[in-house]
């Protein structure tokens, strides 16, 4: 029987100091590839993340605890911020792949500046990762353990788009606070279609999505009350209603910084199709790119390499 492995690849580029200062970054680009669309049948993320860090490559064994013990979360400075319940049992996890070969990754779109919990929220996205990989066995389960953690807990952290693999399957999941003193998230979760490939970096990519469907979607109950509450969609528009558009509105700077990255990963995994520079150039009333695309040919880990090395050339 073939084994299928999920590669995660992870690039952290320092930033880098020109004439004397600090110059900082903070993009990160993700690329998923699920095992139709890769030419070894493995399910495939990517996680590019600039910034001012870094990230050490951790290994955190697999552990027994007993009843009623606690986890310490802690900030990026060490400092504890709060405590939860721990699970009897943690997997074992090497930088962002644990032992079952669930892999996560990451892209802060922000979103709207007034959702961010900065009162009751103390686990950020990163501690939602990290605990997930250590309780969960695929990604259906990983979103399921980081939607809980946050509503139960308090979400810190601004708008995130998270990409999870299995040895099976990719998802997106993208989620944003209630604003402060609102403990919980507004979230939705999609399944990328097998033999294709999607990409986020920087913004919120899901539009509309399947209420019903919970083979290839999952969704908080209020994601679309909650806007209609906060004036961000109004349900007699008589337009559907997409997330990206409800909690982080395209403008011609986001479309410039995080849609070129899309539009060239894509433009390049699948040139017959002609993706248009418009929009990422924001030009009025041109076409968002989709979500996710079918590859001219299925991608070798090389593919992938090359892709994530593109500079716009």
């Amino acid at each position: 029987m073939k084994t299928v492995t999920t590669l995660f690849l992870s690039i952290a580029i320092v930033s880098a100091v020109v004439l004397g200062a600090a110059t900082s970054s903070e993009a990160c680009t993700n690329l998923l590839v699920t095992k139709g669309a890769s030419a070894d049948g493995a399910v495939m993320i990517t996680y590019t993340c600039d910034g001012e860090f870094h990230p050490r490559l951790q290994y955190r064994p697999a552990a027994d605890y007993p009843a009623g013990d606690s986890l310490a979360i802690t900030n990026w400075f060490g400092q504890t911020v709060g405590w939860i319940p721990q699970v009897p049992h943690t997997y074992a996890v090497v930088g962002l792949m644990n032992e079952h070969q669930l892999a996560i990754s990451e892209t802060t779109f922000d979103g709207r500046p007034e959702l961010e919990d900065t009162l009751t929220g103390f686990l950020g996205y990163f501690d939602l990762m990290t605990i997930a990989l250590q309780r969960a066995k695929t990604a259906r389960e990983a979103i399921r353990v980081m939607v809980d953690l946050a509503n139960t807990h308090g979400y810190s952290s601004t708008g995130e788009s998270i990409s999870l693999a299995d040895t099976r399957e990719a998802w997106i999941l993208e989620m944003i606070g209630k604003g402060p003193g609102r403990k919980g998230i507004v979230w939705v979760a999609v399944k990328v279609p097998d033999g294709y490939i999607s990409c986020h970096a920087n913004k919120a990519r899901i539009g509309e999505f399947p209420l019903s469907d919970t083979s290839t979607c999952l969704h908080a109950d209020d994601v679309i009350s909650f806007a209609v509450e906060q004036g961000y969609y109004d349900p007699q528009s008589g337009q559907p209603f997409r997330f990206c558009e409800a909690y982080h509105p395209a403008t011609p700077k986001n479309q410039r910084y995080a849609d070129a990255r899309v539009w060239s990963i894509f433009r390049r995994a699948a040139p017959s199709q002609t993706f248009s520079p418009d929009y990422h150039r924001g030009l009025e009333g041109a076409k968002p790119y989709p979500l996710w695309i079918k590859p001219d040919k299925k991608l070798s880990v090389a593919d992938v390499f090359a892709l994530m090395r593109d500079h716009y050339e």
